[in-house]
């Protein structure tokens, strides 16, 4: 099979790089009531008959570091999975607007936990990307169940890498689809074709 590779995928004995498999523990950091009839209703609409202690949990963090600690505990039970990564656009989400009053430029750049959570960049370029998908990859493979299902929101720059990395790490013969969606807002531009549609792939385990 043809294989995608890059600058970080083998050590120097040609390993292939493992990701990152450590477990840590979560803290609750907020808890958001709901009367006794919300909370019935949501469990016969979603949990009905399953372990009540992860229904309705958001977490917050670095999924280098999240994904490995979801293993103990879900290994091989989820069966359904919806990614939206990174698009590599190469932006750091930073917007400059004029003040109405002075009509001066003011610039609002990323605070630092906006950096780190919606940082679009890459250390090593394309290099450090393929690496951070690749084992996401395998990590959401470990999570799913042997019937489950992940799609994957992905933009059209790195479209291409991200199927032949899926293709490497569920298997070429367990891609099943892929969803094209239309933008509402595409612009036209001068120097390239607007960009109507992204695309969601969907693989089984």
């Amino acid at each position: 099979m043809t294989e995608l590779r890059w600058d970080g995928k083998y050590d120097a004995q040609g390993r292939k790089t493992a990701p990152l498999r450590l477990s840590l523990p979560f803290q609750t950091v907020e808890t958001v009531n709901a009367s006794a009839a919300d909370r019935v209703r949501t469990l016969d609409l979603f949990a009905a008959g399953r372990p009540a202690e992860w229904r309705n949990r958001l977490i917050w963090g670095d999924k280098r570091y999240v994904l490995p600690s979801l293993l103990p505990e879900l290994a091989g039970t989820v069966d359904l999975i919806y990614i939206d990564p990174p698009f590599r656009t190469e932006e750091d989400f930073s917007f400059t607007t004029n003040l109405p009053e002075s009509g001066e430029a003011f610039t609002k750049a990323p605070s630092l936990i906006e950096q780190k959570a919606y940082r679009d960049t890459w250390g090593r370029g394309l290099d450090s990307y393929l690496q951070w998908f690749y084992e996401t990859a395998i990590v959401l493979r470990d999570l799913l169940s042997d019937t489950g299902s992940i799609y994957v929101h992905i933009g059209l720059n790195v479209a291409h890498y991200a199927r032949a990395i899926m293709d490497e790490v569920f298997g070429f013969e367990n891609y099943v689809n892929e969803i094209s969606w239309q933008r509402t807002n595409a612009r036209s531009s001068k120097v390239q074709w607007p960009r109507i549609h992204e695309i969601i792939p969907l693989y089984y385990k």
